[in-house]
């Protein structure tokens, strides 16, 4: 999946701080705005899917920024697709570094050239997230099914680290590419980058499901957690900070989807984030404030309609069940997502949190 299973702390905890100062109000203080659906790559795991209708041109989603800016959003993740596809990039990212956006890109690193390296490094991001799908030209080219992909994506993190852009490498752990992960990483540490990994392949938006065949198991997962020390120390923080029902166990959603965060897709749907997609805001008619401080507001504050295990589940803050990928697995968003509860399980039993085992 695509938000993240292990917090990045310092922010979560500057968003708290400043949901406190505020009175704990409704501000997208974060944002994910996918500029295109369209990529170079055709990833065997890829969750986005084509995309459904006209693309929002260089105006709308200046004009949409500007209203981002006015409604007080601070962070925001530039994503795809292949964001750097689009020929007005540039436009797009400086138009935002000067609303004082503070920006990650997510990209594949295959399109980076010497010139966009540049104008990266003279409008820095607070970060650019690389993706590697394999560290052999073998495993990474099965992955993204594109010949010459390999080449291009060590040149792009080449360029970037000779221009001091700042970089982190990631990957999304499948069978496909499971036993080049500690290389990867090993790769990433030799250069002196910060790396990462996720192992919990969702299905397309679109309902497809052929992504889930390219899992690990849970047990496989929970191997991985233990087998990296920094990895198991933040599960264990974690398990210690989160754990217990949700504080409201009715409402449907329990993260900050829709009430510090939104999502913005390349034909300007606003939705309440990156996974949970149904229902959507038209941009392109309505503006921000409107689909935020209304829309979002009635999406996020709906009820469960029957009783599930998740409300009174001590692992809920933990296990990465939401509406979005419960909808995209089931659908049915309020349906508990057997994988995920398993891999939650398996992590509170392993690292010392004890509650009941799977039913």
């Amino acid at each position: 999946m695509l938000c993240r299973q292990l917090p990045e702390l310092s922010s979560q905890s500057f968003i708290e701080r400043l949901a406190a100062k505020s009175g704990n109000r409704r501000i997208p203080w974060s944002g994910s705005f996918e500029l295109t659906a369209r990529c170079n790559m055709h990833c065997v795991h890829c969750y986005v899917g084509s995309s459904q209708g006209r693309e929002l041109s260089t105006g709308e989603v200046l004009r949409i920024l500007d209203q981002l800016e006015a409604q007080g959003c601070l962070w925001l993740l530039l994503t795809g697709g292949e964001p750097l596809i689009r020929p007005d990039f540039r436009q797009i990212y400086i138009h935002a570094k000067k609303k004082g956006f503070i920006i990650t890109l997510f990209t594949n690193g295959t399109t980076i050239t010497p010139t966009v390296s540049q104008y990266l490094a003279e409008w820095p991001p607070s970060s650019v997230e690389l993706t590697l799908y394999g560290l052999t030209e073998q495993t990474y080219e099965r992955v993204t099914g594109v010949r010459g992909s390999h080449k291009k994506c060590m040149r792009g993190i080449e360029l970037l680290m000779r221009c001091g852009v700042p970089l982190t490498l990631k990957t999304m752990v499948m069978t496909e590419n499971r036993h080049e992960l500690w290389a990867m990483k090993s790769f990433a540490e030799g250069l002196g980058l910060r790396f990462y990994f996720d192992a919990t392949i969702n299905k397309r938006l679109d309902g497809d499901a052929g992504p889930a065949s390219l899992r690990i198991t849970p047990r496989e997962v929970v191997d991985l957690d233990l087998a990296d020390e920094k990895r198991s120390d933040d599960w264990k923080k974690l398990f210690k900070s989160y754990s217990g029902p949700p504080p409201d166990p009715d409402r449907l959603y329990v993260c900050g989807a829709g009430r510090t965060y939104f999502h913005i897709d390349s034909v300007g749907a606003l939705s309440a984030c990156l996974m949970s997609r149904d229902p959507s805001y038209d941009l392109r008619t309505g503006t921000f404030q409107e689909g935020w401080d209304q829309f979002l507001l009635r999406v996020v504050e709906r009820k469960r309609t029957r009783a599930t295990p998740c409300q009174a589940c001590q692992l809920m803050a933990v296990c990465g069940q939401c509406p979005g990928f419960a909808f995209t697995e089931t659908g049915d968003p309020e349906e508990p997502v057997t994988y995920l509860c398993e891999i939650a399980h398996l992590r509170a039993r392993v690292f010392g949190y004890n509650i009941p085992s799977v039913p």
